[in-house]
């Protein structure tokens, strides 16, 4: 590996920075003392720092030189509502809330590749450190985006970075074009008439009716969608009734979709909602339906994630970076950014040690061998993109 030598001199101090945010974990749009902690070390390098984009997001500027060129990079700070397993000294201190996807990770590694640009300055144009808080299902992206992100910051190129269990550490994977799977969630509340639990003929029962949408909306992906296009629709929950004799008045069905594209995202919200009205009608209920898109699908800019490739292929060889792993379902709302400026999404090792299980697991923690390799790729990054003419 091509780590930089001045980043991994930095390597303790990322760690502590990764710990300490590890160690004190927020939830989406609540990251006063992670953006605090973020907008003084940014202030420290000597860059110019906008508090509170989005709410509570981050932006630090840097400019060298004197060219027009620039490039965004950004990282993610919230945390989940997951009480954490782990008993290492620098656990979560908030019960209830942890770091269970590495964004205190990602935020140290960008932290690092700041402080080395700062200080070498070996680039032309202007950088812009984008630290987005909510990415966890609540808009963070958006809300950065309806703040003007890029017409305060204009960027004519994007990269960012998560970690990868299981991938060892070391290696990078990156997509050329579609990357992520577009999220939604969904409620589906059924209408019926109460009633006795001795006597359901006085009732139009809404878990009768729940449980024959909940079969018919299984027919949506396997006879509504392409073959060749991936998507997945998920019931997760199904609420009804606060008594053994009491057949209830109302149900609730909820859960998610995920899909590759907006085309396939829009055929399946049109096909849910024909299929909860037309069931709960037919059985003499009623449905309403609030489908509500929460990440675009991330597609990587095919020119920029040949470049985000061959920046990974010079740190760490053409045989540690993956270009054909499977396309991930989950969902990662950086891909709003992507839809407004070319850029890349890439995905670095996180191994296969202790606290390297899957994310959102409440035995997850971001692997620390890991952090100079991350802040060597932003920084490469800037010094190929803004290199001097």
């Amino acid at each position: 590996m091509k780590i930089i030598p001045l980043i991994q001199e930095g390597h303790g101090q990322m760690t502590a920075w990764r710990r300490d945010i590890h160690a004190h974990p927020e939830l989406g749009f609540e990251e006063q003392r992670t953006a605090d902690l973020v907008a003084r070390q940014l202030e420290s390098f000597g860059i110019s720092v906008h508090r509170g984009v989005g709410r509570t997001g981050v932006v630090g500027v840097l400019r060298q030189g004197s060219s027009t060129r620039s490039v965004g990079l950004r990282a993610d700070m919230d945390a989940l509502p997951v009480e954490e397993a782990n008993t290492f000294a620098h656990c979560s201190t908030h019960a209830g809330r942890m770091h269970a996807c590495g964004h205190d990770g990602h935020t140290a590694m960008l932290l690092g590749a700041a402080r080395y640009l700062a200080a070498t300055r070996r680039f032309d144009g202007t950088v812009n450190f984008i630290f987005q808080p909510a990415e966890e299902g609540l808009g963070g992206a958006r809300a950065m985006l309806a703040d003007g992100l890029f017409q305060r910051f204009p960027c004519q190129s994007l990269f960012g970075m998560h970690n990868r269990p299981k991938l060892a550490v070391g290696r990078f994977s990156v997509h050329k074009g579609p990357m992520m799977a577009g999220g939604a969630f969904f409620d589906i509340d059924i209408i019926g008439v109460g009633a006795h639990g001795a006597r359901p003929e006085s009732s139009v029962d809404p878990l009768m009716v729940g449980v024959q949408i909940a079969s018919t909306l299984q027919t949506i992906v396997s006879r509504n969608v392409r073959p060749v296009d991936t998507a997945v629709l998920s019931i997760t929950q199904f609420r009804a009734g606060d008594a053994y004799n009491v057949i209830p008045q109302t149900a609730r069905l909820s859960g998610t979709v995920r899909a590759f594209s907006n085309d396939t995202m829009a055929l399946i919200e049109r096909n849910m909602r024909r299929v909860a009205q037309g069931v709960a009608e037919s059985m003499g209920a009623s449905a309403q339906v609030d489908f509500r898109v929460n990440f675009a699908p991330l597609v990587n800019d095919l020119e920029q994630a040949t470049f985000a490739q061959s920046v990974c292929e010079a740190l760490v060889g053409a045989d540690h970076v993956a270009t054909d792993m499977p396309l991930i379902m989950a969902s990662e709302d950086f891909s709003y950014m992507l839809e407004q400026v070319p850029g890349c999404f890439v995905n670095i090792g996180n191994g296969d040690v202790e606290g390297s299980c899957e994310v959102h697991n409440p035995g997850y923690d971001f692997n620390d061998a890991a952090l100079p390799l991350g802040a060597s790729f932003f920084a490469q990054v800037i010094e190929r993109k803004l290199a001097p003419a």
